[in-house]
């Protein structure tokens, strides 16, 4: 049994109305669309049309937006007054391409305008007063937040009190109690009447960029893109509409700076979409501010010079590298010290760069399906970090029970950031352990995966494929279909520099459809097992000019027994999880030695043994009698069974003796009526050219028919033996069924071995 790595949730269905289903075919969709569709509650043709258009008449109108007129007052006067504007973005990707619109913007309408990120290292998140108060120093009289302000209520009452104005642009959540700022500018404001409620930054700081330029800023749609994508924002309503429109614009870009990290990451011009964005240009834009100075970045995004923008896209992607390489340690590091015994996984080390622990908690996540807190301590004792949850549990509303703990804190139900005095962590474990308790809430589950549909192999082909991609951009709110499938596997290889990903095909009687999962390569023999169930999307493989349909994996289970194949290899897995493991050796010898090999407990086989105590059987070398096996098999109750069958003896190998070998080893003995076996053994070997293990199992066989006898390692000839045929020695036919045992074991390909388990 392979327990899926999600909580498996399949979209509830209702019957399709025969209406919309035959309006859809009529206009050349597949009937499994249209029940797609359906299931997805868009219910009727015109739905559909709205879903996939994109239209820049359909962008909401940004003075609907709260203080959006006050704002674009108060940016009109300082210009026409030559005050200095600051523009005060965030260290993110969202907060630089917000940076990025209204910089551009603000000097298209003839402001003096500067920027800063702040450095989360040095000034942390949001408006910092001592960065503030360098800037207000520096002649700023009006600062204009993006992307973050509204939670920024000491540095704000600290500018006003300088005489600079702040204009607070942002679409975070808002607090109780708003900063005293000269406008607020939020899509969710509750004085507001703004449509829709979900922008990101960038979307915020284009909708004042519309309202200061009068008109829609289409250079603008790739950053606002960018921003949205990044920020994982709802991917509904306008933000569905601005991405769809800034992905046309992309393939259209004159920005020298999203050029060359498309290049850089490369990302082919005409066929970038949301996932490239989200998994090349987004993570190097956030490299920068989470090892250091964000701030290049924002040249990198709005510089003319071609060698500027050639110099930073390598500057960001080598930082990117730097990041992966740090997350890559610390969640290595990280995942030795996870706990099973904790409902939250709460990990502290000294030394770890907090700005990358947000991607290490997800990690972590992943792994153990746990909630999980990651914390790095400084040299003050102090533990500053990130965490993130699944659907089970608001991590958010659990910690702000603890409030106490905790000398920052904000989030979200999925994700949280946090700091608080190292000394504390021990007590806030204990506080999450009894919570989690005390509410009865149930992590096992861990992380929930919506599967749109269990989709029959035939139902699978490239025009379904090319219909599906109408529902995109994907992204939160607007996932990508994930189809749970059945089939054998078939052509399975392991494929990567580092093995790290699997290639194979699903088939069944009549289909046949291409599949590829990125990081399994670890798992590749519990994917190959019967009865397999698989969970991904789908996409167009294109390869020397041809289409080919292709399942890219995204979850596997299964429910039956797993036979694990560990034939042939020459090092023992360490790693075998679990806490009822039996470790089987059939031989003592083999008990003797795989007990010092392992360093864990190795059992002789015994018939008295329970085997329903166990979930896992590791059996580690080759039974005397196949059907021992397969009656262990049939009297337990194991998830998975590991076959190592070492074969110290090679009986399989070595085979029976012949009927003139035999004779040879008598007439020897005959002649040669007293041998000392202990030194002569080689000797006899060579001279009879029998080989040693087959020459030492015939000298046993001799020693129970009583034609020999051996004392203290010296053969002894015996006078007028009785005559005795060499199929009376038990010896003789152990190794018979040895040899059968092997030859079934060993030389048969695993799935008929797990087909004769399970028969």
């Amino acid at each position: 049994m392979k327990k899926a790595n999600f909580d498996w949730q399949i979209r509830s269905t209702s019957p399709i109305d025969s209406t919309f289903k035959e309006e859809m075919v009529s206009q050349g969709y597949s009937e499994t669309f249209a029940e797609l569709l359906w299931n997805r509650n868009i219910h009727t043709t015109d739905d559909f049309s709205q879903l996939i258009k994109a239209n820049i008449d359909d962008l909401h109108d940004p003075f609907l937006m709260h203080d959006m007129d006050k704002a674009v007052e108060r940016i009109q006067n300082a210009i026409m007054e030559g005050q200095r504007i600051l523009i005060y973005g965030d260290y993110d990707a969202d907060g630089i391409t917000s940076t990025s619109i209204m910089l551009e913007t603000l000097e298209m309408i003839g402001a003096d305008v500067h920027y800063v990120l702040p450095n989360r290292f040095i000034h942390g998140y949001g408006p910092n007063k001592e960065l503030f108060a360098e800037k207000i120093n520096e002649g700023i009289q009006l600062i204009i937040t993006v992307d973050n302000g509204v939670a920024g209520n000491e540095a704000i009452d600290f500018a006003n009190s300088q005489g600079a104005d702040v204009i607070i642009t942002d679409h975070h959540e808002m607090p109780p109690v708003l900063p005293d700022a000269y406008c607020i500018v939020h899509p969710r404001h509750p004085d507001g009447h703004y449509p829709f409620g979900e922008l990101a930054g960038a979307g915020v700081a284009f909708k004042l960029a519309t309202a200061l330029l009068e008109e829609v800023p289409l250079e603008m749609l790739d950053l606002v893109t960018i921003g949205t994508v990044a920020d994982l924002v709802s991917m509904t309503g306008e933000n569905r509409n601005l991405v769809k429109l800034g992905l046309q614009a992309i393939k259209q870009t004159q920005r020298l700076g999203l050029l060359e990290l498309l290049k850089i990451s490369s990302v082919d011009l005409q066929k970038v979409d949301e996932t490239s964005i989200g998994f090349s240009v987004g993570p190097r834009l956030n490299a920068i501010g989470r090892l250091g100075d964000p701030n290049p970045a924002v040249e990198l995004m709005t510089t003319f010079d071609e060698e500027v923008a050639h110099q930073l896209a390598e500057k960001l992607n080598q930082i990117n590298d730097e990041r992966k390489q740090i997350v890559q340690d610390i969640t290595s590091e990280a995942t030795a010290l996870v706990n099973p015994e904790d409902a939250v996984h709460l990990i502290a080390a000294k030394g770890w760069n907090p700005g990358v622990l947000g991607i290490v908690a997800g990690n972590i996540l992943k792994q153990t399906g746990h909630p999980t807190i990651i914390l790095s301590i400084d040299e003050n004792g102090v533990a500053k970090g990130s965490g993130r949850s699944i659907e089970a549990l608001d991590l958010f509303g659990m910690l702000n029970t603890m409030r106490s703990e905790f000398t920052h804190f904000g989030g979200h139900a999925a994700a949280i950031g946090l700091t608080m005095p190292a000394e504390n962590i021990p007590v806030l474990r204990k506080m999450m352990n009894d919570y989690i308790s005390a509410e009865q809430i149930d992590l096992s589950k861990g992380t929930s995966l919506l599967i749109d549909e269990v989709l029959p192999l035939s139902a699978i082909n490239l025009k379904f494929v090319e219909e599906l991609k109408q529902l995109a951009p994907f992204g939160t709110d607007n996932t990508a279909p994930h189809f749970l499938i059945e089939g054998n596997i078939n052509l399975f290889k392991r494929i990567g520099s580092d093995q790290q990903h699997v290639k194979f095909s699903v088939k069944n009687e009549d289909s046949q459809i291409d599949a590829i999962g990125f990081g399994f390569g670890d798992e590749s023999e519990e994917i190959q097992q019967p009865d397999t169930r698989f969970v991904g999307d789908l996409e167009i493989n294109e390869w020397n000019g041809q289409k080919k349909v292709q399942f890219r994996l995204v979850d596997f289970a299964s429910d039956g027994l797993q036979v694990i194949d560990r034939r042939a290899k020459y090092t023992w897995d360490q790693n075998i999880e679990g806490d009822r493991i039996l470790y089987l050796a059939f031989q003592t010898k083999s008990q003797k030695y795989f007990t010092k090999e392992l360093q864990k407990t190795v059992t002789l086989y015994d018939p008295t043994i329970t085997w329903s105590d166990y979930d896992q059987l590791v059996v580690l070398d080759c039974p005397d009698q196949k059907d021992l096996l397969k009656e262990i098999a049939n009297e337990g109750s194991f998830t998975r069974i590991y076959l190592y069958l070492y074969s110290p003896d090679e009986a399989y190998l070595n085979g029976l003796p012949k009927r003139d070998q035999f004779a040879k080893l008598y007439q020897f003995f005959r002649k040669q009526p007293r041998v000392d076996i202990r030194f002569k053994l080689k000797v006899v070997s060579n001279y009879l050219r029998i080989p040693e293990k087959l020459l030492v199992f015939m000298i046993h066989v001799f020693s129970e028919l009583k034609f020999v006898t051996i004392d203290d390692g010296v053969l002894q000839m015996v006078e007028a033996p009785q005559n005795r045929a060499f199929e009376e020695s038990e010896i003789y036919q152990k190794r018979i069924a040895r040899i059968d045992s092997e030859e079934f074991l060993l030389m048969n390909d695993i799935q008929t071995i797990r087909n004769w388990l399970k028969g």
